[in-house]
């Protein structure tokens, strides 16, 4: 390796280190030793740390065997008459660096809570995000394990202007990858570029303003490392395993931007231990050959305008871009784009309208492929502001198309208008909301276009299982009142059809392995009464993927034998998942918690937890973050349950799940539900109610406990003893 960076990379760690020793003993000082230090919201403690050493920094004092660690990774200062150091040592130097930054950020939130936003967007005052919560590595999480964001680029320093840094964003963007900005360069940062700009950033459009200092750089490698531990089941301190899953998963590399500085080599050669090379634009020394990282671990003076592609290359990306006949920017990364206030061309729905999407199968003769009509007016045609109703109509056939493929299409309206800059698309059926912003517009869009959008898409994507397919948008006050109309008529049908199947009557489940990627040990089975455990699968859906793609996640299994159906266990269901989960899960229960409950990856929207004093079982949702009365907040039970585990006690699942008849069958059904936050109450209150009756308790909504009533197991007890709940007199879960 160079002897240029190892040098520099070296002198970088050496004072990052100082600094981090002297922030340690500026707050032991002042806080003293037992003062509780850590990053907001996550059960992964310093996660850098927590991953490479298997040390929770929880106090101040935690953080003194980390300085002393680093201390013996340094190695000296090189001399010039020394032709050394090679790559190991400038590696350890790195590793130093990282442990020592994350203890200088920690110090910082101790000194000031608020140095950082809390959650996924900047404010007025502050755009620096800080570590990601465990809320948003989950939620995020899943675009890495489903592919739609196969990693990220760590841009540290700045552009040469804001409209450069406007074109890398976008280009980057573009190749669905997240983008963590921190550091400066001349006193400009990337992510103030883009807000002058004009550029939305946060973890909506993956444009992420992580800190103005080079030690934020820990929080896009704290984020992969604790990907590892979370979706991969990585033990923490298993360091070896953990970079080699980042190396072999995350396509992720740094990008300095400008005059790198010996911080910032100390930086890059620890990205590099996670195989995560450095691509430049200023000429410093190259390091070509592969090893650590796939390919080059180090490439420079590479021109900004082909730095992103090159950037690509070296990683080894391989990315497949939508191409869609539209004059905006398209992709994934633009579906959290927010249209606000002053930058609303055209608004539709969200209740300010009525808005309606309606997928539909047709005649083979009655479709004109690619047909598009607007019928009322186009955004030509009105003023800046304005609002009109909408109704997006498609008709699709096809000799493979089926009834039942008709929600799978209407469902993905979301997801792929949203992928248009400068579209902002929420809900779906006949709650849709569509804004439109004025820069989409001077760009050339227009209504015509959202359904070139469509028609490009649903080919693109579903093209095995239809042939043809027209759109036609309304914007004319009766006629979409008319497709309203027919539409509910349709909803009604569609949601009897999937509420009336069972599991009894029902000989083939479907598998979902997609999370695979991440917990290699996890098998999802889903079935009429029990939806995938990230809520976005029912086993039409799989139905529908496994006609697309019949190699792909979505398989179906035959139920088998019976075995037990109070438990819900399958000859035919066991074979399979002992098969793919690689021999390391032989069987399990689909309807109980404390026996041998499904696997969890780290993508569900619940978990449910056991209550032994309480006879009972507690659920949150992954929005709760406080206390729950099993002791734990959901990012430390996701911690527990994930990863492809067998957990008795607890289990991952959906929210639609909980109102299923075969909830917990086998330990009673929701009768064991004690508690869930309020909110989560309130989403799924009409089901609850629905459920409350089926069992005979039309009370049984009032009798579950939340967080107003307490987030312990005995602050709650009292409340269900007043209630009279019904787990208090059932049989002991053990």
């Amino acid at each position: 390796m160079s002897k240029i960076i190892c040098s520099a990379a070296i002198r970088g760690a050496h004072k990052i280190v100082d600094r981090a020793e002297a922030a340690y003993k500026e707050a032991l000082e002042k806080f003293g030793p037992k003062q509780e230090v850590g990053f907001p919201n996550t059960g992964y403690y310093l996660p850098i740390i927590y991953g490479m050493l298997g040390i929770p920094v929880k106090t101040v004092e935690d953080m003194g065997p980390v300085l002393e660690q680093c201390r013996d990774l340094l190695p000296p200062p090189v001399r010039e008459d020394i032709h050394l150091p090679y790559l190991a040592p400038a590696l350890d130097a790195g590793m130093a660096t990282f442990f020592a930054e994350e203890i200088i950020e920690a110090i910082k939130y101790l000194k000031d809570p608020n140095v950082y936003v809390q959650g996924e967007d900047p404010t007025d005052d502050n755009i620096w995000l800080g570590a990601a919560d465990d809320i948003i590595l989950r939620k995020r999480g899943v675009e890495f394990v489903d592919g739609t964001a196969p990693g990220f680029a760590a841009i540290l320093g700045a552009a040469p202007d804001p409209q450069t840094a406007k074109q890398i964003a976008e280009e980057l963007q573009l190749k669905n990858l997240y983008v963590f900005m921190c550091a400066e360069n001349n006193g400009k940062r990337f992510a103030e570029q883009l807000m002058e700009a004009g550029v939305q950033v946060g973890w909506p459009t993956r444009l992420v303003s992580f800190s103005p200092d080079v030690s934020g750089t820990v929080f896009a490698l704290g984020f992969a490392t604790r990907a590892a531990m979370s979706f991969g089941g990585i033990t923490p301190g298993d360091y070896r395993k953990i970079l080699i899953y980042n190396k072999d998963r995350c396509f992720a590399f740094a990008m300095p931007l400008g005059t790198v500085t010996d911080e910032w080599y100390a930086n890059a050669a620890g990205a590099i231990n996670w195989g995560f090379p450095v691509i430049a634009d200023t000429p410093i020394p190259e390091v070509l050959p592969s090893g650590i990282c796939t390919y080059e671990h180090v490439v420079s003076n590479v021109p900004l305008d082909k730095i992103v592609d090159r950037a690509a290359e070296v990683r080894g990306l391989k990315v497949t871009v939508a191409q869609v006949p539209v004059p905006v920017p398209y992709g994934p990364a633009f579906e959290g784009e927010r249209v606000r206030g002053d930058d609303i061309y055209l608004e539709c729905g969200g209740g300010r309208t009525q808005a309606v999407e309606w997928v539909t199968s047709a005649e083979m003769d009655k479709v004109n492929d690619g047909h598009i009509e607007v019928i009322g007016p186009e955004l030509a045609d009105i003023k800046p502001g304005s609002r009109l109703p909408l109704a997006i109509f498609a008709e699709v056939t096809g000799r493979k198309f089926q009834e039942d493929f008709e929600p799978i299409l209407e469902r993905q309206i979301h997801h792929l208008l949203n992928y248009a800059q400068g579209v902002m698309h929420i809900g779906q059926r006949d709650i849709a909301w569509l804004r439109i912003g004025k820069g989409a517009v001077e760009k050339g869009l227009t209504l015509s276009h959202l359904g070139s959008i469509l028609h490009a898409k649903f080919h693109q994507d579903f093209g095995s299982i239809f042939d043809k397919v027209q759109i036609t948008i309304f914007t004319e006050e009766e006629k979409v009142k008319e497709i309203v109309a027919k539409a509910k008529d349709v909803y009604r049908v569609r949601d009897e059809r999937i509420e009336g199947m069972v599991d009894e009557d029902t000989d083939t489940f479907y598998s979902c392995t997609l999370c695979q990627s991440f917990a290699p040990n996890h098998v999802c089975i889903i079935t009429p009464e029990r939806t995938g455990l990230c809520g976005a699968y029912n086993i039409l859906d799989c139905r529908a993927s496994y006609e697309i793609n019949p190699t792909g996640p979505n398989q179906p299994v035959p139920k088998g034998e019976t075995i037990d159906q109070l438990y819900g266990q399958w000859s035919g269901v066991n074979e399979f998942v002992y098969k793919a989960s690689r021999q390391k899960v032989a069987r399990y229960d689909a309807y109980s918690i404390m026996r041998e409950p499904m696997t969890s990856c780290g993508c569900f929207e619940c978990i449910a937890a056991f209550l032994p004093q309480c006879n009972g079982i507690m659920t949150v949702d992954r929005d709760y973050t406080a206390e729950t009365p099993c002791g734990m907040k959901f990012t430390t039970l996701a911690g527990t349950v994930g990863g492809g585990n067998v957990t008795p006690g607890f289990v991952g699942h959906s929210k639609y799940y909980i109102t299923s008849k075969k909830f917990i069958l086998a330990e009673g059904g929701i009768s064991r539900l004690v508690w869930m936050p309020k909110r989560l109450k309130e989403e799924l209150q009409d089901r609850l109610e629905r459920r409350g009756k089926e069992i005979g308790i039309p009370d049984f909504i009032d009798r579950i406990a939340d967080e107003t009533v307490g987030t312990t197991e005995e602050a709650i007890l009292a409340f269900l003893k007043e209630k009279e709940h019904p787990a208090l007199n059932m049989e002991p879960m053990i």
